[in-house]
């Protein structure tokens, strides 16, 4: 797979991102490795990491709880204490491997320690190597309020290397899929038309949908880095579906949802809001809807968790002056974005998720 140029760094694929990154260490001076890992990641992916780059006896391993709770300003002071304690300075360098959890802190903690010091993402998981491996996005999430607190800052590189994808639970590879799935939707459908007969995930026929991924959230990126227009699209699915992610993870009665499991549903129902707003047609929602249930199963969603969810809509931030704004579609391919519904309107697609 060929390199992706990105703003100011490339993504590598494979064989050669290890070459990039040997080529790196050899020509610019790091005083300090760190890599940072969670739990899952120190046992099923380091070993592999380490073999492939050599680099056993030149690194020091920052290890962090797993799980998008432990995403937060507590685990990032842990994180700086360690770094000061093990002797970081500015020419150190910090690798994240790990998942979108891993890559959205390691780089929030790594820009801000110091002023800033380098940091490199390695993503581990479907997600992670789809969304979060470009865009510069960094950052922690405030309580349950995801990603609230970060920074637009680059790494030197990204590297992905799909044999990581055969250390992810099937949960977190359908998680992922529906990133991909809504690359479908907003700017090729011909990933939709390949996605739209799984019933499960070939890790074979993964690879290039993973590098068009990335191609085309590379290009939203260059046109838009600061997510001033184009860039908003990427967030289909997601002003309602953070919502619902967020409301599991604080409600104690509900059993958590992935990221992408919550940005399914979130896209099902705006789906439903473009076919009531736009005239986008009914039988892409449905279509969508159908594939979900099947796919990603069942959800204890019902209509007494509707108000406390469409509170935390008002979070979301692309929203300004109070008003929550929507991506909406008016055919495949092709977005709306900064769009006001009325509340009522918005209860009417959580309604359709759950009747």
């Amino acid at each position: 797979m060929e390199s992706i140029k990105s703003t100011d760094y490339w993504v590598h694929f494979e064989d050669v991102a290890y070459q990039r990154l040997n080529e790196y260490l050899t020509n610019e001076f790091c005083s300090n490795l760190f890599v940072l890992v969670d739990s899952n990641t120190r046992q099923f992916c380091l070993p592999l990491f380490l073999e492939k780059t050599n680099l056993t006896d030149r690194i020091k391993v920052i290890e962090i709880p797993s799980g998008e709770k432990y995403k937060n300003l507590d685990t990032s002071l842990e994180i700086w204490d360690e770094l000061s304690r093990s002797g970081a300075d500015r020419k150190s360098l910090v690798i994240n491997l790990g998942g979108g959890v891993i890559t959205d802190m390691g780089g929030f903690v790594a820009s801000c320690f110091k002023r800033g010091i380098r940091f490199i993402n390695v993503p581990t998981t479907l997600l992670s190597m789809v969304d979060a491996s470009v865009g510069g996005k960094t950052g922690v999430d405030l309580g349950a309020l995801k990603n609230q607190i970060g920074l637009f800052s680059s790494p030197e590189m990204v590297l992905v290397d799909m044999d990581y994808l055969r250390t992810v639970p099937d949960r977190e590879m359908r998680s992922g899929l529906a990133e991909i799935i809504k690359y479908g939707y907003t700017f090729d459908q011909n990933l939709w038309a390949e996605i739209q007969s799984y019933e499960a995930i070939d890790l074979e026929k993964i690879f290039p949908l993973v590098h068009r991924s990335v191609e085309i959230k590379n290009n939203v990126v260059i046109d838009d880095l600061h997510e001033n227009g184009l860039r908003k699209t990427l967030n289909f699915g997601h002003t309602v579906g953070h919502a619902i992610e967020s409301y599991f993870l604080e409600n104690e009665n509900k059993i958590d949802l992935t990221h992408g499991e919550a940005i399914a549903i979130g896209m099902v129902i705006e789906l439903y809001y473009s076919s009531r707003v736009l005239g986008l047609t009914d039988e892409l929602a449905q279509e969508l809807k159908e594939f979900v249930l099947q796919f990603y199963g069942s959800v204890d969603l019902r209509e007494d968790d509707f108000d406390p969810i469409m509170k935390l809509m008002i979070y979301d931030k692309k929203n300004v002056s109070g008003k929550i704004n929507f991506v909406l579609l008016d055919r495949m391919e092709h977005c709306e974005i900064d769009l006001q519904l009325s509340e009522g309107m918005i209860r009417e697609g959580l309604e359709y998720f759950v009747l």
